[in-house]
């Protein structure tokens, strides 16, 4: 990723800020000109909470150069409480304990080092709920 799209995704990637439509009050993650629902523009920042639910996962056992070190990793499907689904890697849980409908939070982890360069790419997950 260049230094300008790292600079231009840092607010939705490290605290989930989206935006809500004002016309129809849907809220978006990520961040679009226009509204999914209404076609309206949707310009308006929101934060989202960073807690929902698993509505879907899969278990990564071969993975790109990047990732290597994480397999086998869980990527999930997360329906955010505010109502967008986003695509995240699940950490602090076993593959084998993760369920539908479990409960998670987001957290700013590691991504992947860009090789020899040594650029460290820092974005959200998704957890268990603790408490």
């Amino acid at each position: 990723m260049s230094l300008p799209a790292v600079w231009r995704t840092r607010k939705q990637r490290y605290s989930l800020v989206g935006e809500v439509c004002s016309k129809c009050g849907a809220k978006i993650f990520p961040p679009r000109d226009l509204c999914p629902e209404c076609s309206k523009p949707a310009q308006t920042p929101y934060s989202f909470s960073g807690r929902g639910v698993v509505y879907s996962f899969a278990v990564v056992y071969q993975a790109s150069e990047e990732f290597e070190e994480y397999v086998p990793y869980t990527v999930a499907m997360v329906k955010l409480e505010e109502g967008p689904m986003v695509t995240a890697q699940l950490t602090d849980v076993d593959p084998e304990e993760v369920r539908i409908g479990m409960p998670v939070e987001m957290v700013t982890r590691k991504l992947y080092e860009e090789g020899e360069r040594g650029v460290i790419h820092y974005g959200y997950k998704f957890r268990p709920c603790v408490g």
